[in-house]
């Protein structure tokens, strides 16, 4: 599976209760078991105005359909090619 950064714009959500990040939370969870195999959640960030998404899956169209089935904006969904941390920085070669 491919890992990607889905950016949604949602107004606010950054102040959202516990409970509305629950109800987020279960939307999101249960689109996932509808869509079924192919996909899946690692976990999501929240800014003031926008929620950034980690999903493996195994193609764009299946975070696209999730989306939709979530009831969630998808506004940028991009694949992620590399990952950068502190263990890169012993990397052979470096």
């Amino acid at each position: 599976m491919r890992r990607y950064v889905i950016e949604r714009d949602l107004p606010g959500v950054g102040g959202f209760s516990p409970d509305q990040i629950r109800d987020a939370s279960k939307a999101s969870c249960d689109a996932v078991l509808e869509v079924g195999t192919g996909i899946q959640w690692e976990h999501s960030y929240l800014t003031g105005d926008r929620l950034y998404c980690i999903y493996l899956a195994e193609s764009e169209q299946l975070v696209r359909e999730h989306a939709k089935r979530a009831g969630l904006p998808a506004n940028r969904v991009v694949e992620v090619k590399q990952i950068l941390d502190p263990l890169s920085a012993s990397l052979p070669g470096q």
